[in-house]
């Protein structure tokens, strides 16, 4: 399939629920042109498409669930608004613009990741009559609400951050920088795969071979990003690049070496689509999506 024109089309979707959903105004003025200036800065949406395509593959409409696929959203924004701040990576770049506290300074960019985080929530909740007429049952949305919360929170994305941190200048270990890799970027992607499911309806066995491939293509995209830090430019990724290096950070180059790194995500790939081996076509997407992640090079 074409997975480039797959992403695009998706992601076309996603934007435009996001632009119709902050239409309307926040007070104060500031707080809207803080979240839409990092919301809308040209990211990729690779987690709601994530969520997208693992609801198509598990039979679903992907147009039912925009609301919630969208609110990931949200939450990657401001993850990427507070990494950026001065006391975490003091970052001046983030999609190829200032970052948000460049522009609007520290308190408000604080405040504009604050109130993305808490939205999203809020947006999950929403059921989306507007494409299909279909409504989620209140069960699933509810353990689709409780998955996000978990995997963004302090036993996911937090506590992944927190421990990276606390790892700049350490001596490099596979133990530490898996449970990094784990935490930080996986288990929030998982998350985002783990949603098709689980809104759908789907069974246990469903649910484990979606969570294996959210597992493994959330550290593919963690490893790819750790290399691009190597070897992408400023221009291509829309960040300062060599940041881990210079912040003594522990990635999988550190440890292994760029070699061993893409060989790693090489396997990782591996294993996410043999976890999907038994779908049907429907799971295409996914398919297209883990190679995609695997050789994009922004």
């Amino acid at each position: 399939m074409d997975i480039k024109a797959y992403l695009s089309g998706k992601r076309v979707l996603v934007d435009s629920y996001l632009k119709s959903y902050f239409d309307r105004p926040l007070s104060p003025p500031v707080l809207s042109d803080a979240v839409k200036y990092s919301l809308f800065a040209g990211g990729k949406r690779i987690r709601p498409i994530l969520a997208l395509a693992s609801y198509e593959a598990c039979g679903g409409d992907p147009k039912d669930i925009i609301p919630q696929a969208a609110a990931l959203e949200l939450i990657h924004t401001y993850s990427l608004i507070h990494d950026d701040l001065p006391a975490m990576d003091n970052d001046d770049l983030r999609r190829g613009k200032p970052t948000s506290h460049k522009v609007f300074g520290e308190a408000i960019a604080i405040l504009a990741g604050d109130a993305l985080l808490t939205e999203a929530f809020y947006m999950m909740t929403i059921v989306n009559r507007r494409f299909s007429g279909a409504g989620i049952r209140p069960s699933v949305l509810l353990k689709a609400v409780r998955e996000v919360a978990f995997s963004a929170g302090a036993s996911g994305m937090v506590g992944g951050q927190v421990q990276d941190i606390l790892s700049e200048n350490a001596e490099p270990d596979s133990d530490m920088l898996e449970f990094i890799h784990l935490h930080k970027t996986a288990s929030f992607i998982a998350a985002s795969v783990k949603m098709g499911p689980i809104l759908a309806g789907s069974g246990k066995k469903i649910l484990k071979a979606l969570t294996i491939y959210g597992e493994n293509t959330g550290l593919v995209f963690q490893i790819i990003d750790d290399i691009l830090d190597i070897e992408g430019t400023t221009g291509a990724l829309g960040k300062t690049t060599g940041s881990d290096d210079r912040k003594k950070k522990m990635t999988y180059p550190s440890l292994f070496g760029l070699e061993g790194a893409r060989q790693r995500a090489e396997y990782l790939i591996l294993k996410a689509e043999n976890a999907i081996a038994a779908f049907s076509s429907e799971a295409d997407p996914l398919r297209g999506i883990a190679q995609y992640l695997l050789y994009r090079r922004t």
